[in-house]
């Protein structure tokens, strides 16, 4: 069954935002890697970069699929994680820590109120 952390925010599109300050860290769901199965190429935006919530922010490529990756939420890219580019497995190891993939400084104070709890994004998720 997939990790849902309850410390986090996610989006229907099954990416997930940690919040800390007016920094916020974005990765893809357990649930998404799996889906996805072993990740080869992760495509990240460039610092500096503005993201805007719900549109496409770069993409991920799997042996099995392909898939884009859709910012929950809205903001200048401040870091990105440089080792996926060699280790993009880490990923599939570490989708809610080693893996995040990108870092944007908000353009408000707070999260999007349609951003979903642990809660509600489970119930998104097939039962297993």
């Amino acid at each position: 069954m997939s990790k849902v952390p309850g410390d986090l925010r996610y989006n229907a599109t099954h990416q997930w935002v940690r919040l800390e300050g007016d920094i916020a860290t974005v990765g893809i769901t357990d649930f998404a890697q799996e889906q996805l199965g072993d990740v080869v190429y992760v495509e990240l935006p460039e610092v500096g970069d503005q993201v805007t919530a719900a549109e496409e922010a770069g993409g991920v490529e799997s042996v099995k699929s392909a898939s884009d990756i859709y910012s929950p939420v809205s903001g200048e890219v401040v870091d990105i994680n440089g080792a996926l580019e060699d280790s993009p497995e880490i990923v599939n190891e570490s989708p809610y820590q080693d893996g995040w993939l990108f870092k944007l400084r908000l353009d408000g104070a707070t999260l999007p109120a349609d951003l979903l709890t642990a809660e509600s994004y489970s119930e998104l998720l097939p039962a297993k």
